[in-house]
Protein backbone atom coordinates (compact mmCIF):
# COMPACT_ATOMS: atom_id res chain seq x y z
CA UNK A 1 0.00 0.00 0.00
CA UNK A 2 2.73 2.64 0.51
CA UNK A 3 3.64 5.00 -2.26
CA UNK A 4 7.14 6.49 -3.52
CA UNK A 5 9.19 8.04 -6.10
CA UNK A 6 8.73 5.47 -8.40
CA UNK A 7 5.29 4.00 -6.79
CA UNK A 8 2.68 6.84 -7.08
CA UNK A 9 -0.53 4.17 -6.81
CA UNK A 10 -1.10 1.33 -4.14
CA UNK A 11 -1.09 -2.09 -5.03
CA UNK A 12 -4.51 -2.61 -3.73
CA UNK A 13 -5.04 -6.00 -5.88
CA UNK A 14 -1.96 -7.44 -4.26
CA UNK A 15 -2.68 -6.10 -0.69
CA UNK A 16 -5.66 -7.51 -0.78
CA UNK A 17 -4.28 -11.17 -1.43
CA UNK A 18 -1.53 -11.04 1.38
CA UNK A 19 -4.39 -9.31 3.54
CA UNK A 20 -6.26 -12.67 2.64
CA UNK A 21 -3.53 -14.54 3.26
CA UNK A 22 -3.42 -12.89 6.84
CA UNK A 23 -6.84 -13.57 7.67
CA UNK A 24 -6.13 -17.45 6.82
CA UNK A 25 -3.18 -17.30 9.37
CA UNK A 26 -4.92 -15.44 12.54
CA UNK A 27 -8.03 -17.98 12.10
CA UNK A 28 -5.48 -20.94 12.18
CA UNK A 29 -3.98 -19.36 15.41
CA UNK A 30 -7.40 -18.62 16.62
CA UNK A 31 -6.32 -15.03 16.99
CA UNK A 32 -10.09 -14.06 16.04
CA UNK A 33 -9.81 -10.44 16.41
CA UNK A 34 -6.79 -9.97 14.30
CA UNK A 35 -8.42 -12.71 11.78
CA UNK A 36 -11.33 -10.17 11.57
CA UNK A 37 -9.60 -7.00 11.13
CA UNK A 38 -7.58 -8.61 8.37
CA UNK A 39 -10.85 -9.62 6.59
CA UNK A 40 -12.12 -5.91 6.52
CA UNK A 41 -8.68 -4.66 5.51
CA UNK A 42 -8.75 -6.96 2.62
CA UNK A 43 -12.22 -6.18 1.99
CA UNK A 44 -11.46 -2.55 1.51
CA UNK A 45 -8.34 -2.89 -0.42
CA UNK A 46 -10.70 -4.86 -2.70
CA UNK A 47 -12.87 -1.74 -2.62
CA UNK A 48 -10.18 0.78 -3.28
CA UNK A 49 -9.52 -1.67 -6.32
CA UNK A 50 -13.12 -1.13 -7.70
CA UNK A 51 -13.26 -4.73 -7.33
CA UNK A 52 -16.47 -4.94 -5.61
CA UNK A 53 -17.22 -8.92 -6.42
CA UNK A 54 -14.62 -9.80 -4.05
CA UNK A 55 -15.28 -7.82 -1.33
CA UNK A 56 -17.76 -10.16 0.23
CA UNK A 57 -15.50 -13.31 0.14
CA UNK A 58 -13.24 -10.95 2.12
CA UNK A 59 -15.84 -9.31 4.12
CA UNK A 60 -17.81 -13.34 4.67
CA UNK A 61 -15.38 -14.74 6.78
CA UNK A 62 -16.09 -12.31 10.06
CA UNK A 63 -19.70 -13.56 9.91
CA UNK A 64 -18.43 -17.16 10.11
CA UNK A 65 -15.45 -16.38 13.18
CA UNK A 66 -18.25 -14.16 15.28
CA UNK A 67 -20.66 -16.98 14.61
CA UNK A 68 -18.40 -20.05 15.72
CA UNK A 69 -16.01 -18.41 18.08
CA UNK A 70 -16.60 -14.76 19.16
CA UNK A 71 -20.67 -14.98 19.11
CA UNK A 72 -21.36 -11.43 17.82
CA UNK A 73 -23.77 -11.84 15.70
CA UNK A 74 -25.59 -8.68 14.97
CA UNK A 75 -22.32 -7.30 13.90
CA UNK A 76 -22.18 -10.26 11.30
CA UNK A 77 -25.51 -9.45 9.96
CA UNK A 78 -24.54 -6.02 9.48
CA UNK A 79 -21.24 -6.87 7.58
CA UNK A 80 -23.40 -9.04 5.03
CA UNK A 81 -26.27 -6.44 4.77
CA UNK A 82 -23.81 -4.12 3.55
CA UNK A 83 -22.18 -6.47 1.30
CA UNK A 84 -25.60 -7.09 0.16
CA UNK A 85 -26.11 -3.54 -0.89
CA UNK A 86 -22.78 -3.63 -2.51
CA UNK A 87 -24.03 -6.39 -4.84
CA UNK A 88 -27.39 -4.40 -5.82
CA UNK A 89 -25.11 -1.80 -6.99
CA UNK A 90 -22.84 -3.12 -9.00
CA UNK A 91 -25.59 -5.44 -10.38
CA UNK A 92 -25.90 -9.05 -8.73
CA UNK A 93 -28.90 -8.65 -7.13
CA UNK A 94 -29.43 -12.46 -6.81
CA UNK A 95 -26.52 -12.82 -4.59
CA UNK A 96 -27.39 -10.06 -2.74
CA UNK A 97 -30.74 -11.96 -2.02
CA UNK A 98 -28.96 -15.25 -1.08
CA UNK A 99 -26.69 -13.17 1.62
CA UNK A 100 -29.53 -11.65 2.92
CA UNK A 101 -31.16 -15.22 3.05
CA UNK A 102 -27.79 -16.15 4.90
CA UNK A 103 -27.85 -13.36 7.23
CA UNK A 104 -31.34 -14.17 8.72
CA UNK A 105 -30.46 -17.86 9.30
CA UNK A 106 -27.74 -16.43 11.31
CA UNK A 107 -29.71 -14.16 13.56
CA UNK A 108 -33.15 -16.00 13.56
CA UNK A 109 -32.12 -17.41 17.06
CA UNK A 110 -30.73 -14.57 18.51
CA UNK A 111 -33.26 -11.82 16.90
CA UNK A 112 -36.30 -13.30 14.70
CA UNK A 113 -37.46 -9.40 14.32
CA UNK A 114 -34.23 -8.95 12.29
CA UNK A 115 -34.48 -12.23 10.42
CA UNK A 116 -38.01 -11.08 9.46
CA UNK A 117 -36.55 -8.16 8.08
CA UNK A 118 -33.64 -10.11 6.21
CA UNK A 119 -36.20 -12.59 4.68
CA UNK A 120 -38.25 -9.75 3.56
CA UNK A 121 -35.74 -7.91 1.84
CA UNK A 122 -34.47 -10.89 0.28
CA UNK A 123 -38.12 -11.75 -1.10
CA UNK A 124 -38.69 -8.35 -2.24
CA UNK A 125 -35.06 -8.57 -4.88
CA UNK A 126 -35.86 -11.72 -6.02
CA UNK A 127 -39.51 -10.52 -6.72
CA UNK A 128 -37.77 -7.71 -8.14
CA UNK A 129 -35.83 -10.21 -10.39
CA UNK A 130 -39.08 -12.45 -11.15
CA UNK A 131 -37.60 -15.26 -9.06
CA UNK A 132 -40.78 -15.66 -7.67
CA UNK A 133 -40.90 -19.27 -5.69
CA UNK A 134 -37.38 -18.31 -3.93
CA UNK A 135 -39.54 -15.12 -2.92
CA UNK A 136 -41.90 -17.61 -2.13
CA UNK A 137 -39.61 -19.53 -0.13
CA UNK A 138 -38.24 -16.49 1.95
CA UNK A 139 -42.13 -14.70 2.69
CA UNK A 140 -42.77 -18.22 4.36
CA UNK A 141 -39.76 -18.40 6.40
CA UNK A 142 -40.87 -14.63 7.21
CA UNK A 143 -44.50 -15.49 8.04
CA UNK A 144 -43.88 -18.41 10.19
CA UNK A 145 -41.29 -16.27 12.16
CA UNK A 146 -44.20 -13.60 12.62
CA UNK A 147 -46.33 -16.03 13.96
CA UNK A 148 -43.76 -17.84 15.86
CA UNK A 149 -43.48 -14.69 17.60
CA UNK A 150 -47.40 -13.76 17.73
CA UNK A 151 -46.99 -10.62 15.47
CA UNK A 152 -50.08 -11.88 14.27
CA UNK A 153 -51.47 -8.78 12.05
CA UNK A 154 -48.45 -8.43 10.27
CA UNK A 155 -48.41 -12.40 9.71
CA UNK A 156 -51.94 -11.53 8.26
CA UNK A 157 -50.70 -9.58 6.00
CA UNK A 158 -47.24 -11.59 4.87
CA UNK A 159 -49.69 -14.31 4.07
CA UNK A 160 -51.66 -12.55 2.21
CA UNK A 161 -48.51 -11.54 0.13
CA UNK A 162 -48.28 -15.29 -0.09
CA UNK A 163 -51.23 -16.32 -1.24
CA UNK A 164 -50.96 -14.05 -3.82
CA UNK A 165 -48.01 -14.76 -5.62
CA UNK A 166 -49.10 -18.64 -5.09
CA UNK A 167 -52.53 -17.77 -7.16
CA UNK A 168 -50.65 -14.78 -9.77
CA UNK A 169 -48.46 -18.69 -10.68
CA UNK A 170 -51.68 -20.75 -10.54
CA UNK A 171 -50.08 -22.97 -7.48
CA UNK A 172 -54.00 -23.30 -6.32
CA UNK A 173 -53.33 -26.29 -3.69
CA UNK A 174 -50.82 -23.84 -2.05
CA UNK A 175 -53.18 -21.41 -2.01
CA UNK A 176 -55.89 -23.38 -0.08
CA UNK A 177 -53.26 -23.95 2.62
CA UNK A 178 -52.31 -20.58 2.79
CA UNK A 179 -56.32 -19.63 3.29
CA UNK A 180 -56.32 -21.93 6.32
CA UNK A 181 -53.10 -20.42 7.66
CA UNK A 182 -55.14 -16.84 7.71
CA UNK A 183 -58.30 -18.60 8.73
CA UNK A 184 -56.15 -19.78 11.99
CA UNK A 185 -53.96 -16.25 12.36
CA UNK A 186 -57.26 -14.04 12.22
CA UNK A 187 -59.76 -16.39 14.62
CA UNK A 188 -56.04 -16.33 16.95
CA UNK A 189 -56.64 -12.40 16.55
CA UNK A 190 -60.38 -12.66 17.25
CA UNK A 191 -61.25 -11.40 13.77
CA UNK A 192 -64.35 -13.53 12.60
CA UNK A 193 -65.30 -11.06 10.13
CA UNK A 194 -61.47 -11.41 8.43
CA UNK A 195 -62.00 -14.62 8.88
CA UNK A 196 -64.90 -15.10 7.08
CA UNK A 197 -63.90 -12.59 4.69
CA UNK A 198 -60.90 -14.92 3.62
CA UNK A 199 -62.86 -17.59 2.49
CA UNK A 200 -65.31 -15.72 1.14
CA UNK A 201 -62.51 -14.26 -1.08
CA UNK A 202 -61.16 -17.86 -1.78
CA UNK A 203 -64.20 -18.84 -3.39
CA UNK A 204 -62.96 -17.57 -6.92
CA UNK A 205 -59.93 -19.50 -6.55
CA UNK A 206 -60.47 -21.81 -8.86
CA UNK A 207 -61.23 -25.64 -7.29
CA UNK A 208 -61.34 -24.12 -3.91
CA UNK A 209 -65.25 -24.13 -3.53
CA UNK A 210 -66.26 -27.72 -2.85
CA UNK A 211 -62.69 -28.84 -1.64
CA UNK A 212 -61.84 -30.79 1.30
CA UNK A 213 -60.39 -27.17 2.39
CA UNK A 214 -63.22 -25.10 2.35
CA UNK A 215 -65.48 -27.67 3.93
CA UNK A 216 -63.16 -27.90 6.99
CA UNK A 217 -62.76 -23.96 7.32
CA UNK A 218 -66.85 -23.77 6.65
CA UNK A 219 -66.96 -25.80 9.96
CA UNK A 220 -64.38 -24.30 11.23
CA UNK A 221 -65.99 -20.73 11.10
CA UNK A 222 -69.47 -22.49 12.20
CA UNK A 223 -68.06 -23.83 15.18
CA UNK A 224 -66.44 -20.52 16.20
CA UNK A 225 -70.16 -18.55 15.44
CA UNK A 226 -71.97 -20.33 17.52
CA UNK A 227 -69.35 -20.75 20.01
CA UNK A 228 -69.08 -24.45 19.95
CA UNK A 229 -65.33 -25.47 21.36
CA UNK A 230 -65.81 -29.10 20.50
CA UNK A 231 -66.68 -28.62 17.27
CA UNK A 232 -63.87 -26.05 16.54
CA UNK A 233 -61.50 -28.64 19.03
CA UNK A 234 -62.54 -31.35 16.33
CA UNK A 235 -61.62 -29.28 13.21
CA UNK A 236 -58.53 -28.51 14.54
CA UNK A 237 -57.61 -32.10 14.85
CA UNK A 238 -58.35 -32.79 11.34
CA UNK A 239 -54.99 -33.88 9.51
CA UNK A 240 -55.48 -31.21 7.31
CA UNK A 241 -54.35 -28.61 10.30
CA UNK A 242 -52.45 -31.10 12.25
CA UNK A 243 -50.50 -31.64 9.32
CA UNK A 244 -49.40 -27.90 8.77
CA UNK A 245 -46.11 -25.94 9.79
CA UNK A 246 -45.41 -26.46 13.15
CA UNK A 247 -46.52 -22.97 13.78
CA UNK A 248 -49.60 -22.77 12.07
CA UNK A 249 -50.53 -26.46 13.91
CA UNK A 250 -49.98 -24.73 17.11
CA UNK A 251 -52.81 -22.00 16.07
CA UNK A 252 -55.24 -24.38 15.81
CA UNK A 253 -54.58 -26.61 18.92
CA UNK A 254 -54.23 -23.76 20.88
CA UNK A 255 -57.65 -22.12 19.61
CA UNK A 256 -60.23 -21.09 21.98
CA UNK A 257 -63.68 -19.54 20.86
CA UNK A 258 -64.85 -16.19 22.90
CA UNK A 259 -66.97 -17.20 25.55
CA UNK A 260 -64.98 -19.50 27.44
CA UNK A 261 -65.12 -21.83 25.18
CA UNK A 262 -68.70 -23.23 26.47
CA UNK A 263 -70.83 -25.28 23.72
CA UNK A 264 -74.58 -24.03 23.35
CA UNK A 265 -77.40 -26.36 23.88
CA UNK A 266 -78.65 -27.76 20.21
CA UNK A 267 -82.39 -27.47 20.47
CA UNK A 268 -83.00 -30.68 19.63
CA UNK A 269 -80.84 -31.31 23.02
CA UNK A 270 -83.45 -28.58 24.64
CA UNK A 271 -87.04 -30.92 23.11
CA UNK A 272 -85.31 -34.15 24.13
CA UNK A 273 -85.28 -32.75 27.73
CA UNK A 274 -88.73 -31.45 27.62
CA UNK A 275 -90.11 -34.57 26.94
CA UNK A 276 -88.49 -36.48 29.96
CA UNK A 277 -90.61 -37.60 33.63
CA UNK A 278 -90.26 -33.94 34.86
CA UNK A 279 -92.25 -32.32 31.88
CA UNK A 280 -95.30 -33.72 33.38
CA UNK A 281 -94.86 -32.10 36.86
CA UNK A 282 -93.96 -29.16 35.39
CA UNK A 283 -96.98 -28.80 32.68
CA UNK A 284 -99.06 -29.85 36.04
CA UNK A 285 -98.09 -26.94 37.82
CA UNK A 286 -98.04 -24.57 35.15
CA UNK A 287 -101.94 -25.63 35.03
CA UNK A 288 -102.33 -24.83 38.83
CA UNK A 289 -100.84 -21.52 38.59
CA UNK A 290 -102.96 -20.99 35.61
CA UNK A 291 -105.65 -21.12 38.06
CA UNK A 292 -104.38 -20.24 41.11
CA UNK A 293 -106.03 -16.86 41.65
CA UNK A 294 -109.39 -17.74 40.88
CA UNK A 295 -111.88 -18.05 37.57
CA UNK A 296 -112.39 -14.23 37.67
Amino acid sequence: LKTGFLKWKPDYDSAATEYGKAAVAFKNAKQFDQAREACLREAEAHENNKAYLFIVPGSDIPPTLYLQEMQRLPEAVQLIEKASMMYLENGTPDTAAIALERAGKLIENVSPEKAVQLYQQAASVFENEERLRQALEMLGKASRLLVRGRRLDEAALSLQKEKSIYKEIENYPTCYKKTIAQVLVHLQRNDYVAAERCVRESYSIPGFNGSEDCAALEQLLEGYDQQDQDQVSEVCNLPLFKYMDNDYAKLGLTLVVPGGGIKKKSPNATQDKARGPATVGSHAEEEEDEYSGGLC
